[in-house]
């Protein structure tokens, strides 16, 4: 029985005149209209000072705002905040009672007796409040707030239930600038729009890379994570956020409040005291304490250069007494009292720096001097160097005539696919796919576009001047059974190396990283929040993902109860500074270590703190020529610090008993929380997150034991290979007929690579293999296919059809006497020639989505 499908528009029109039939056409929800939907439009969640004044003086039917003041007396400690976040919450539910549709929460009036409620604590607060009074969706939230002032704090305002925000204090801070000529040459009202736009567009970059596409989805969404925040806290006031460091209260909070209060007002007469210096992002001689500043940085750029590892503990003692300061989380962490073994009986230098990496900083990102010196130096040391999502110049895949090798072990695959091609993937012992990174989870690498010069635009088959991101998730990744595609996809592409996953240390990592161990992967990189050397700009350094600790804890607390440890590699990277922290991170389950700002330094970086700009003054973080001159960085000084790195984990070892690096790992139970805390927010936290070990059978492996097992074994490509082997081996033009399966995955990706290995990026001469398919092809279908290659599928196939393609031809075409119209019909799935860099490609039929990527 032939059955007809009624039109789309006579469905929606049954389905609004049953509605309407059911709740009246004035709540007809599919067709707004003033009736039915009745908001106040504005056009940005931020609000300048004439906005806010039309919403608490607004008069029109439906629409009242009513104005509740966030103060309290800071001397009541944290009972009184307590008690005015609940006078506060009760305002708000009144209100909502009496008909006003609009809160207006202000911070305004704060005197020598009032003091300001936190915004965020007292937004959360009442949200949360309104949320279990089932009252939330009958009022909006707005924030008259003096202290917000950056891209995060809107973010936060507006996660957490605020939908919009007056940064009245920056606002007037603007003004005295101003007034002060410390900005010239702008108005008031140019420079709030020019500010106002900025955290504008920085709200839109947050929102993108957490995927999410509208602000009211992005409202009251609060995807963050608390981090030292006590339990019950949490609970109460910002309930349903993870927190898996515990820690301070309200007590705290109102104590910090009572400072900065008492900074403020003070309790002699004069003039308030200089306001702190502060220094998140630039080291300030009375501000922030920053773990790498000038004094740290000349120890170690001494050590380095001198050969001294005299020098280089006076910088460990410096980096760790100030790690414990400042509170890092390892610096919190302590040795349990261990019998010790002679040091000479502990594993030696040189196999330990095999287990240290660089981290993932791109060539153009950096200036190429200082990305070839740290090839060779871990190519010197048999550790890895990871080439960044930028590609890398062939000439590197030659030794140089000293024996020197400039070619980075680890290649990096990023979304969006820069300089990957078949050669690129050939010339790897590791694959490493950048799902995310530490420093900007969901945002992947930048790089402006004054740092895209032609050279670094022709490395990564790009443009010059145009600005380069990649933002996970890949196009070809949009689910774990797609990442397992692509782990495959890589094995073909070079069987010989391993493949590993790049994910971010934030909540849920451990089940994304069993994900990966099920899906084949040799390797997980869990990197920690610190970073983004040579690209990231200031927006996107802090307040994003978490500690490296938390992140790598959870992992190897997942892995061992699944039973997955056994057969993956855990790397961890994010400001590693110290032989310390190489054991600590062995201790919670790292097998192996990364070090990117630390290895520059010892090459003469500076901490400028400007690589985003292109301005660095000794030739690291810059592609300009006459800079990079000043490029005075050797591979003996980084071979120099992994040594002193190495001798200071083994000198610990030592004292922990421990004589192989091997039985370090995931020994958790040699760690303990330091009791001898010096500052008093630290005193609280509860860290028996990090030092959970699963109770498992004695049996079950902590660390990596087995490899994984190849997928490849039955692969239809070894078939290929076989066939081509005169070509292969002696150019000899080859031709084949062969059955094809959906089962059959990534054909052509082995032959290709058999290829490139053989003939380089040049491949073989146009047609020198030709082989012809008859079937329906499985996932990657010619992905990965070399110049010379010629693959034509009689048939259809799935997904990412020449992904990657890098230079063969590919042909899909239904079979001669297909009763379907080939025009109107499916023949290729989604995602097809997903960053392909060279070739042609042929398809006689329709193609899915995010075709051409």
């Amino acid at each position: 029985a032939q059955v007809t499908n009624p039109p789309l528009d006579a469905i929606r029109e049954e389905l609004v005149t049953s509605m309407a039939s059911t709740i009246g056409p004035e709540r007809n929800l599919l067709k707004p209209e003033p009736e039915s939907c009745r908001q106040i439009g504005v056009t940005f969640p931020i609000l300048d000072n004439d906005q806010l004044a039309k919403l608490r003086h607004i008069d029109i039917a439906g629409f009242r705002s009513v104005t509740l003041q966030m103060l309290y007396r800071p001397e009541e400690g944290g009972a009184g905040l307590a008690a005015a976040l609940e006078q506060l919450c009760s305002q708000a539910s009144e209100a909502v009672t009496a008909g006003h549709t609009i809160l207006i929460l202000s911070d305004r009036g704060v005197s020598r007796e009032l003091a300001p409620i936190p915004s965020l604590l007292a937004t959360a607060g009442v949200h949360h409040h309104l949320v279990r009074e089932g009252a939330r969706t009958r009022c909006a939230l707005v924030l008259e707030s003096g202290d917000a002032r950056e891209v995060h704090h809107v973010a936060l305002l507006i996660g957490y239930g605020a939908g919009a925000v007056n940064p009245y204090l920056a606002f007037e801070s603007l003004d005295d600038l101003i007034r002060q000529q410390v900005i010239e040459g702008i108005t008031h009202a140019r420079a709030v729009s020019y500010y106002i736009k900025g955290l504008n567009k920085g709200i839109l970059k947050v929102m993108s890379k957490m995927g999410i596409s509208t602000l009211q989805s992005y409202c009251g969404a609060q995807i963050f994570e608390a981090i030292g925040l006590d339990g019950s806290f949490v609970d109460h006031y910002f309930t349903s956020t993870a927190s898996r460091i515990g820690g301070v209260g309200i007590d705290v909070i109102a104590e910090e409040v009572r400072q900065r209060h008492d900074r403020a007002f003070p309790a002699r007469s004069g003039a308030p005291s200089d306001l702190d210096a502060g220094g998140e992002y630039q080291w300030r001689r009375d501000g922030e304490l920053h773990l790498f500043n000038p004094e740290t940085v000349f120890k170690l750029q001494h050590a380095t250069r001198s050969g001294q590892y005299s020098v280089y503990r006076e910088y460990t003692q410096l980096v760790n007494d100030q790690s414990r300061k400042l509170g890092t989380l390892r610096g919190l962490l302590g040795f349990k009292p261990s019998t010790p073994v002679p040091l000479e009986e502990v594993e030696p230098i040189e196999s330990i720096v095999k287990r240290f990496a660089t981290g993932a900083m791109s060539y153009g990102s950096i200036s190429a001097e200082a990305h070839e010196t740290l090839a060779v130096a871990m190519n010197r040391l048999g550790g890895r160097s990871n080439t960044g999502e930028g590609g890398e110049d062939p000439v590197r895949y030659v030794a140089d005539k000293n024996g020197d090798s400039r070619r980075s072990a680890i290649k990096q695959v990023a979304s969006g696919r820069f300089g990957v091609n078949a050669h690129y993937l050939a010339n790897a012992d590791e694959l490493q796919i950048k799902m995310a990174q530490g420093a900007k989870p969901g945002e992947g690498g930048q790089l402006p576009g004054p740092k895209v010069y032609p050279w670094i635009a022709s490395t990564r088959h790009s443009t010059p001047g145009v600005g380069l991101i990649s933002p996970p998730p890949h196009h070809d990744i949009y689910s774990i059974e797609d990442l397992k595609q692509l782990i495959y996809d890589l094995r073909c592409a070079n069987p010989e190396a391993r493949v590993s996953v790049k994910l971010v240390a934030e909540v849920g990592v451990g089940t994304v990283a069993a994900g990966v161990a099920k899906a084949n992967a040799d390797h997980v990189l869990i990197s920690g929040h610190d970073g983004g050397t040579g690209a990231s700009p200031l927006s996107s350094i802090l307040f994003a993902g978490a500690p490296w600790e938390i992140g790598l804890a959870e992992t190897q607390q997942t892995l061992v109860l699944n039973d997955l440890r056994s057969r993956i590699w855990v790397q961890t990277d994010g400001q590693l500074k110290t032989g310390r922290d190489v054991v600590v991170a062995a201790l919670l389950g790292a097998d192996q270590m990364g070090f990117a700002t630390a290895p520059l330094i010892a090459t003469g970086c500076v901490m400028m703190r400007a690589c985003h700009l292109n301005t660095c003054p000794v030739g690291i973080a810059t592609q300009d020529p006459e800079l990079r001159k000043r490029f005075a960085g050797e591979p003996e000084h980084v071979v120099n610090f992994m040594f002193f790195v190495a001798e200071e984990a083994r000198r610990i070892m030592a004292r922990l008993g421990v004589r192989r690096f091997e039985d370090l790992v995931g020994r958790v139970d040699l760690l303990e929380a330091d009791e001898a805390i010096e500052r008093w927010k630290e005193r609280g936290l509860d860290l028996s997150a990090l030092l959970t070990a699963p109770d498992m059978p004695a049996d079950v492996a902590r660390r990596r034991v087995r490899p994984q097992v190849s997928p490849l074994e039955d692969a239809l490509d070894w078939q290929l290979i076989e066939h081509a082997r005169p070509a292969i081996e002696h150019g000899t033009p080859v031709e084949g007929e062969f059955d094809v399966r959906n089962v059959n995955r990534t054909v052509g990706g082995l032959l290709s690579h058999a290829v490139t290995k053989a003939h380089g990026a040049a491949g073989l001469p146009s047609g020198t293999i030709r082989f012809a398919l008859r079937g329906s092809a499985g996932q990657s279908f010619g992905a990965w296919l070399a110049p010379g290659v010629e693959l034509t599928l009689v048939g259809d196939a799935n997904d990412y059809v020449g992904k990657g393609l890098s230079g063969g031809v590919l042909a899909v075409r239904p079979p001669d006497g297909s009763a379907f119209v080939a025009e109107e019909n499916v023949i290729i799935g989604n995602t097809v020639l997903y960053g392909a860099t060279a070739g042609r490609a042929y398809f006689r039929g329709l193609a899915g989505e995010r075709f051409a990527v």
